[in-house]
């Protein structure tokens, strides 16, 4: 089968009554490449369980396939609809996109990150009267002929797209400088963390890996993510083992999680095992418990060689867990250095041992910074700061052509 709703009821079409007399709040299409475990899938999932109801309805198409992950949907309303889009070019998908969405006539049509930005496109074939498109993240490709064909694509699209929204300032700044979108027509909405499901373990450990892992003088330091080189897991288990050597009593004390699956893990484990190191590090693979991991962690370290905005920073912070991360993407505007926690270099694992060290050699440090980054959470990253963003957005795009005024509507908010 082509278009595969998942395990989801059939929804109207974009100002149809589902009642009579009664007219169904408009409807927003969310295109992405694959609905799996991720940062941007995670913040979907957020923004479509926590939105009210009344406001928007949603559908989720996914251009390659949909995994067990939409059943953290909790609206029954919501449907998941694969394209099966082949690797490489595949015509024949974009047609059936376009089927769906004329099947569907959402209101609005929100893609998200350079692989769905084609889908802007057959919106407008489609007669889709809002289109908005999500930036999370640069494209992995920087340089050559990539990022030129990526360029001339953005250049391309962005007359077709009503309004952009970005993750941090710094992918704003990229768009106006990479594909000339106006600025007034980017909006920085930050992801939004639950701090309620991700709070501080209250003073005593949670026990963490096989029995007698970690003990309560151990400083356990860890990351979570899929295990793939632009996340870099490998410089953390380098920038360990470096710490471990070079730390008296490094080895007593000194603890490595690695939450999280792919290309990488058999490497990561290869090191410590030549380091003899292995039954000093957790690496359990994929885990659904991420809130309840965290609040077995000292220290949250994330060593990307890029990033958008990160998920687990925010949950990491909300956990009251000082926090080391690289200095790319917008790491900077959540990690406030000697604050709430220490930027590094990516790619430098001696930089980030040091970091560690400061860490080791200061638990209260340690305590303190925790304390400030979970304050942060609570002001700076809530979720209903998200879910108003996006709302303000959709009112907006939705309503552009009766009033005219999107950009100065959108100059009242906080629009970079």
């Amino acid at each position: 089968m082509v278009e595969q709703p998942i395990q989801r009821p059939e929804i109207s079409p974009a100002g149809a009554s589902g009642k009579t007399g009664t007219r169904e709040a408009p409807l927003v299409v969310h295109i992405i490449y694959r609905l799996a475990v991720g940062g941007l899938e995670n913040s979907l999932v957020n923004l479509i369980n926590l939105m009210p109801a009344e406001r928007y309805r949603h559908a989720v198409v996914c251009l390659s396939d949909c995994t067990e992950y939409r059943d953290r949907i909790r609206r029954p309303d919501v449907p998941a609809i694969a394209i099966h889009k082949r690797d490489g070019q595949d015509p024949g998908a974009y047609w059936r996109l376009w089927k769906v969405l004329r099947r569907l006539r959402p209101a609005i049509v929100h893609t998200r990150t350079l692989g769905t930005l084609e889908g802007n496109l057959y919106a407008a074939l489609a007669r889709v009267p809002g289109r908005v498109h999500g930036e999370h993240s640069q494209s992995t490709y920087t340089s050559g002929l990539h990022q030129f064909r990526h360029t001339v694509l953005r250049k391309t699209i962005h007359p077709l797209v009503h309004h952009y929204t970005t993750v941090n300032n710094d992918l704003a700044d990229w768009l106006v400088e990479t594909a000339g979108v106006p600025r007034p027509r980017i909006t920085r909405i930050y992801n939004g963390v639950d701090t309620k499901k991700f709070h501080p373990n209250g003073g005593s450990r949670v026990p963490l890996g096989p029995p007698g892992f970690a003990r309560e003088d151990s400083m356990v330091i860890g990351t979570v993510g899929r295990m793939q080189p632009v996340k870099d897991q490998l410089m953390l288990v380098r920038a360990f083992l470096h710490a471990l050597e070079s730390v008296p009593e490094g080895r007593k004390t000194l603890r490595l999680v690695l939450v999280g699956d792919g290309p990488l893990r058999e490497p990561a484990l290869g090191l410590l095992g030549a380091a003899n190191a292995l039954d000093l590090a957790w690496l359990p693979g994929e885990r659904a418990d991420i809130a309840e991991i965290m609040r077995g962690l000292d220290v949250f370290v994330l060593p990307s060689r890029n990033e958008g905005t990160s998920n687990t920073i925010l949950e990491a912070m909300a956990s009251g867990l000082p926090v080391i991360a690289t200095r790319v993407g917008g790491n900077p505007e959540l990690v406030e250095e000697g604050v709430s926690g220490w930027l590094t270099s990516p790619e430098d694992p001696p930089a980030l041992s040091t970091a560690l060290r400061r860490y080791m050699e200061n638990s209260e440090l340690r305590r303190l910074h925790g304390q400030t980054a979970r304050s942060m959470a609570q002001s700076n990253f809530s979720m209903e700061a998200m879910i108003n963003g996006y709302l303000t957005v959709y009112d907006t795009v939705l309503h552009r052509n009766e009033k005219g005024e999107d950009e100065k509507q959108f100059s009242r908010t906080k629009t970079i």
